[in-house]
């Protein structure tokens, strides 16, 4: 299983910045003890293009963050102060997203060890996220012949309401953000489906709406290709969470969603969006966990993409493999 990082194109942040930049590194530096991983298996992506970011943002918008451009008010709203660190990493992250995406369609499954930059919208960025990575690459894929339907399964605690509106519209890209119903963003977007969560929300209820919400990704579309952020932020101890789920939540949530992307037929590409416990060390394990559980089921994804292969997608036939889907 291929893992991109870009965690060595650090941004210059301010003390006290609430944003935790050192979590990447100290991810790839767990995985890489952990056994499962061979050295060939971490691999820093190229950045993503002018081509492929002007898909899913405004001319204007990408020439004012390349040039540093950005007014205070737009870098307020992103929360990093402009660097021309902060620009390759943004593209780095996005490039990461669509390598995970091209090498997902070949072997099954495959992660950035960042990204789920969801809030960044199609003309401004937002909420830590300057360019939405998960649009960029659905839009490559399709752009590309790689595949015609595409899911976007988001289960970072915030909506993902950048990815919802640059995505509105495409009738065989299906959106679903499952979140904190008063977290942020405070105004919502509409994705192609929802689901709002009352604070306090604990793993048995969190687990039933998600396979719900699964349930329609796959009855309405049959995607070639999903690309799951699997955020950190709905851990009980998350400092901008507001939800309650457990470790071990968490990674029955992981393997709910990649088990129904292995019962379909469906490679994945796996994003780490956010994560911000109190404890580092925590919102590392819980990512840790996302990219071994991936690596455990990967031989379930890998049998998918190859019936995917053989079956003639892209362009939509149906592939199933008979596996349990949770």
């Amino acid at each position: 299983m291929k893992l991109f990082y870009a965690d060595h194109f650090v941004l210059p942040l301010p003390a006290g910045h609430r944003f935790p930049m050192e979590k990447y590194s100290r991810l790839r530096e767990r995985l890489r003890h952990s056994d499962l991983f061979s050295g060939d298996d971490f691999i820093v992506p190229d950045a993503a293009t002018d081509a492929e970011i002007l898909r899913a943002h405004d001319a204007a918008y990408l020439e004012r963050v390349a040039r540093g451009a950005l007014d205070p008010a737009e870098q307020r709203r992103i929360g990093f102060p402009w660097s021309a660190q902060m620009v390759e990493r943004s593209r780095r992250s996005a490039g990461a997203t669509l390598a995970a995406c091209r090498h997902a369609l070949a072997e099954g499954c495959a992660a950035n060890l960042a990204g789920g930059t969801h809030h960044a919208h199609r003309g401004f960025g937002s909420g830590f996220c300057v360019f939405n990575d998960a649009a960029i690459a659905a839009l490559a894929m399709r752009a590309e012949g790689r595949v015609r339907k595409i899911a976007i399964i988001d289960c970072d605690v915030h909506q993902g309401d950048g990815t919802a509106t640059i995505l509105a519209g495409q009738p065989d890209v299906f959106t679903l953000s499952l979140h904190g119903e008063k977290n942020f963003p405070f105004r919502k977007a509409t994705s192609t489906l929802d689901i709002e969560l009352a604070d306090g929300t604990g793993d048995a209820d969190y687990l039933a709406a998600l396979r719900d919400g699964l349930e329609q990704v796959f009855m309405t579309l049959q995607p070639d290709l999903a690309i799951y952020l699997a955020g950190a932020d709905p851990y009980r101890d998350d400092r901008l969470g507001r939800l309650a789920l457990s470790f071990d939540g968490l990674v029955a949530r992981d393997e709910l969603v990649l088990r129904h992307c292995a019962a379909h037929g469906t490679p994945v590409a796996v994003a780490m969006a956010g994560g911000y416990a109190r404890e580092i060390d925590d919102t590392v394990a819980i990512h840790a966990n996302t990219i071994t559980t991936a690596a455990r089921l990967a031989p379930l994804l890998r049998s998918a993409a190859t019936e995917r292969r053989t079956s003639g997608s892209p362009g939509g036939q149906e592939t199933h493999q008979r596996l349990p889907a949770a």
